[in-house]
C-alpha cells in the first residue's frame, strides 16, 4: 500500500463503531454477504440490446457464489439464439463476479446479466427463505414439460384485428370466433409434447393430435379460422 506524505505524517485515531453489512435473505437465513462465496440464490433477470431489437431472460441457480445453473431464453433477434448457446457454455462454473465481468456474446445477455447480479447481492431471489434453496434443475422446471420456452406472439392491425400465434399452450392452430367475429377461443399444439410423441415413433399426425388441445368457448365458435392464413 502507498500513501502520500500527508497520511503518513497524520497520527493514528482509533476506529470506533464497528458497522456490520446489513444482512439478506438467502436459502432460508440471514447472511452477512463480506465475500462471494456468501451468495446463494435463484432467480430471474431480463435484459435488452442497445436497438433494443431483442431481448434476454436470463435464470441463474448460484450456490456458494458460484453458477451451477445457468437458463438462458432469448427473444427477438435470430443471432441472439446462437449467443445464448455461448453464453450458456461460459456462465456454468463461474463466479457471479467473474460472469458480470466476461462478454457473454450478447448485449442482451450482459445486460440480464448485470440485473440478475444487483437482485443476488441484494437478497431479492426467488430462493430467500426457501430452506437450502431451489435444487439444481428448478431451471428446467420452469420451462415444464417437453422443456421449451413460453413465449407469447400476437399479431394485430387496425385493419383486420388481432391474430394469436402462440401462447404459453403452444402454437396456435385455428382461433375460434362468436357471430361477432370475436374470439372466444382457441386450438394449439403443444410443439414440446408433440415432439415426445414423436422420438416415441408414434406417426406425426398422431402425435399432433395427442398434444393438441383448445381453450375457452372453441367447441362453441360459429367460424374456426387459421391465425396465419385467414
Amino acid at each position: 500500500m502507498i500513501y502520500t506524505k500527508e497520511v503518513e505524517n497524520m497520527c493514528p485515531v482509533a476506529k470506533g463503531a464497528k458497522h456490520e453489512p446489513a444482512p439478506i435473505p438467502e436459502e432460508g437465513k440471514w447472511v452477512h454477504s463480506k465475500k462471494i462465496e456468501d451468495i446463494s440464490g435463484f432467480t430471474h433477470g431480463v435484459g435488452w440490446c442497445a436497438p433494443q431489437q431483442g431481448a434476454c431472460k436470463l435464470s441463474l441457480n448460484v450456490k456458494n457464489g458460484i453458477i451451477e445453473e445457468a437458463l438462458v431464453e432469448t427473444i427477438g433477434c435470430s443471432g441472439m439464439t446462437h449467443s445464448a448457446a455461448m453464453a450458456a457454455e461460459v456462465l456454468q462454473g463461474k463466479t457471479i463476479l467473474e460472469a458480470l465481468n466476461t462478454d457473454l456474446v450478447c448485449d442482451a445477455i450482459n445486460t440480464a446479466m448485470r440485473e440478475l447480479f444487483l437482485q443476488i447481492v441484494y437478497g431479492r431471489t426467488q430462493s430467500a427463505f426457501s430452506d437450502d434453496g431451489l435444487a439444481v434443475g428448478a431451471g428446467l422446471e420452469d420451462l415444464g414439460k417437453g422443456h421449451t420456452s413460453q413465449v407469447g406472439t400476437i399479431y394485430s392491425s387496425s385493419l383486420k384485428g388481432p391474430r394469436y400465434l402462440q401462447l404459453t399452450e403452444g402454437y396456435i392452430v385455428e382461433l375460434g370466433l362468436d357471430k361477432d367475429d370475436q374470439i372466444i377461443g382457441y386450438k394449439y399444439v403443444h410443439l414440446g409434447k408433440m415432439m415426445d410423441n414423436i422420438k416415441k415413433g408414434i406417426d406425426p399426425k398422431e402425435a399432433i393430435e395427442k398434444a393438441s388441445g383448445t381453450y375457452g368457448r372453441f367447441d362453441e365458435a360459429v367460424k374456426k379460422i387459421d391465425p396465419r392464413e385467414a
